[in-house]
C-alpha cells in the first residue's frame, strides 16, 4: 500500500522506519529514545503515527481521555488511507472489546473480565501451571541441545490459556499457524482477512461450545454475565476471547525466551539467583523493563490535538506506545538503564504492562507462569547454556512483540 504525503503528521521531516524484519531492536528502540519523548514513526506498509517513547510521557498519555482506542478517529482511516488487507489491521482494528473501546464501554468490559479472572481464580491455576511445567520438563532430554521455546515456553502459556478460556487441545496447533500469521508483518495481503476470519471463527466456535455445555473457564463466566443482564455482546465475547488467546500466550512466551536469553548472557546474575542471594521475581521484574514482551502497543487516536514533549498530535492522528524504548529510558530507570541487573534499586517501577485503566488483566498470570516455570526449569537444568551466540538470535517479524523464532540452548545438569 501507499500513503500519500498529506496523509503524514509533519511530513517536513522524515520519520523513523519501524523495521519490519526486526533486525536490531535494542538499536531500533535507542534512536526511538533519543529522538523522544514523542516521535514520528512509519509503520510496515508505510503508515505514519506517533510513538512516545519515555516513561512519564507515557504514563500521562496513557491516562490522557482525549487519546481514544476508537479507530473511526483516525483520520488515515477515514480517508480510506489504511486497506483492509494492512498486516496490522487486525491489532489497530480487532474488534470491539477492552482493546477497542473507551470510557462507560471499556469500563463495563473490564469489569466483566475482572470478575472472571479474579486473583482467586488465577490463584487456582497455580497448581495446574505446576503440573503442565513438570510434564514439560519430563519430555525435555536430559542433556543436549533442544529448542527451548518450541519444546516448552510456547506449549506451557498455551495449554495454561486454553484451560482458562476453555479452548480445546486439539485446536493448538491451527491456532499457533494463525497467530502466527495475525501478528506477522510478512503475512501475504491475500492471507491477512483470511487468518482474522478464521480466527473468528474459531473464537465463535468456542463460545458456542461452552454456551451448549458451561464449564469452570472464562469464556463460560463471560456468557454468564451477559446472560445476567450485563449486556456483553457475543460480538464482544468473541473479540475478547481472542484478546486474551493472543495476550496471554504471547507475552509470557517471551518474557520466558527473554529471561533465559538475559540470564545466559549474564551468568553472573544467574548465579545470584541460583545461590538464593537474589529472586525469580527480580530476574521477571527486570526482564519486563529490559526486554518488555510487547515493543509497541497499537493504536490510540487524537480527538482533539494533545501537546506533548513540545510536540502537537494532532486531531485525528495515530499514537502508538513504544514498550521497548521506555523500559530503557534513563530518566526514568537510572543511567544504567540500558544494562540488564536484577539487583536493580530504581525507584520508578516499569510500566510494560501498561498503566491506568488499561492496564493488562492477565498481567498476574503471566507473572505467575513465569514465577512456576522458571525456578523449574534451572532447578532441573541448572547447567543450561545457549547453543549459540546471543547476537545470532533471531527475533520474528512482529513489530509489536519482543519475540524469537527459536530459542535453541544446550541442556545439562
Amino acid at each position: 500500500m501507499t500513503t500519500s504525503a498529506s496523509a503524514c503528521p509533519h511530513a517536513s521531516s522524515a520519520p523513523i522506519a519501524l523495521d519490519p524484519f526486526v533486525t536490531d531492536l535494542a538499536g531500533e528502540s535507542a534512536r526511538l529514545l533519543a529522538a523522544g519523548p514523542i516521535a514520528r514513526v512509519e509503520l510496515p506498509g508505510g503508515v505514519p503515527v506517533w510513538a512516545v517513547t519515555h516513561h512519564a510521557e507515557a504514563r500521562a498519555l496513557l491516562t490522557d481521555k482525549r487519546l481514544v482506542k476508537d479507530i473511526e478517529v483516525w483520520g488515515a482511516w477515514q480517508r480510506g488511507e489504511i486497506p483492509a488487507d494492512w498486516p496490522l489491521i487486525g491489532l489497530a482494528n480487532p474488534g470491539r472489546s477492552m482493546l477497542t473501546v473507551d470510557g462507560e464501554d471499556h469500563r463495563r468490559m473490564r469489569a466483566l473480565v475482572a470478575q472472571a479472572l479474579t486473583v482467586r481464580r488465577v490463584e487456582r491455576m497455580r497448581e495446574r501451571i505446576e503440573e503442565l511445567t513438570a510434564g514439560l520438563l519430563d519430555k525435555l532430554p536430559k542433556e543436549g541441545e533442544v529448542d527451548l521455546k518450541a519444546d516448552f515456553a510456547y506449549p506451557l502459556p498455551m495449554y495454561v490459556i486454553s484451560d482458562l478460556m476453555g479452548i480445546d487441545e486439539a485446536d493448538h496447533p491451527r491456532l499457533k499457524v494463525l497467530f502466527d500469521k495475525f501478528f506477522s508483518t510478512q503475512t501475504p495481503p491475500e492471507e491477512v482477512i483470511a487468518t482474522l476470519g478464521e480466527l473468528a471463527a474459531m473464537m465463535g466456535a468456542v463460545v458456542a461450545a461452552r454456551r451448549a455445555e458451561p464449564g469452570d473457564d472464562l469464556t463460560s463466566a463471560l456468557i454468564q454475565a451477559s446472560e445476567n443482564g450485563d449486556h456483553l455482546t457475543d460480538e464482544e465475547i468473541v473479540s475478547t476471547l481472542q484478546l486474551m488467546v493472543a495476550a496471554g500466550h504471547e507475552t509470557t512466551i517471551s518474557l520466558i525466551v527473554n529471561a533465559v536469553v538475559n540470564l545466559s548472557a549474564h551468568p553472573d546474575q544467574l548465579a545470584l539467583v541460583l545461590d538464593g542471594k537474589a529472586t525469580w521475581e527480580q530476574v521477571i521484574e527486570e526482564t519486563l523493563r529490559y526486554s518488555t514482551p510487547t515493543s509497541h502497543v497499537l493504536i490510540r487516536f487524537a480527538a482533539e490535538d494533545v501537546e506533548v514533549g513540545g510536540k502537537t498530535i494532532e486531531k485525528g492522528e495515530a499514537l502508538i506506545v513504544s514498550y521497548g524504548a521506555i523500559g530503557r529510558d534513563e530518566q526514568a530507570h537510572g543511567p544504567t538503564a540500558g544494562s540488564f541487573d536484577i539487583t536493580r534499586t530504581s525507584p520508578t517501577r516499569h510500566i510494560s504492562f501498561g498503566h491506568g485503566p488499561h492496564v493488562c488483566p492477565g498481567a498476574a498470570l503471566s507473572r505467575l507462569e513465569a514465577g512456576v516455570a522458571l525456578p523449574a526449569l534451572y532447578a532441573r537444568f541448572p547447567g543450561l547454556r545457549l547453543a549459540v551466540e546471543p547476537a545470532e538470535l533471531r527475533n520474528k517479524p512482529v513489530v509489536t512483540q519482543n519475540d524469537l523464532f527459536e530459542l535453541p540452548v544446550v541442556l545439562g545438569a
